[in-house]
């Protein structure tokens, strides 16, 4: 279910202009991101939840201080590959609801990590 809610998560990026770097980043100490993308001039390390309908817990309530930190290593990971920090980047996280013979229902929580976008802080 985990695969079909990022490609799922991925083409909803896409449809909103976004465009989809890499699905399933690692790096090299152990970092992971789901989706890395580009909104405009902005990168986007998103993390996708995927969830049956009407389940007792929100995708959202799922990435907890241990997935941050695990998110937060797959994103430094990514900066420092790309060369520089001196770019506006935030944390999102995508919830994906499933439910048999109906269309997913996307919704994206951006800053789950702050409440504005970074500029080459850490």
């Amino acid at each position: 279910m985990g695969d079909y809610g990022e490609k799922v998560a991925a083409d909803w990026l896409r449809a909103h202009n976004c465009k989809v770097l890499a699905r399933n980043f690692k790096g090299r100490k152990g970092g992971e991101v789901d989706i890395v993308a580009r909104d405009g001039g902005r990168l986007l390390f998103t993390e996708v939840k995927t969830r049956k309908k009407g389940g007792a817990m929100r995708g959202l309530a799922a990435v907890n201080r241990k997935k941050k930190a695990l998110i937060e290593r797959g994103a430094n990971e990514w900066l420092r590959r790309l060369g520089t920090r001196e770019v506006p980047w935030r944390f999102d996280v995508i919830e994906v609801e499933v439910s048999e013979g109906e269309k997913p229902v996307v919704r994206r929580i951006e800053n789950v990590f702050g409440n504005s976008d970074r500029l080459g802080k850490r």
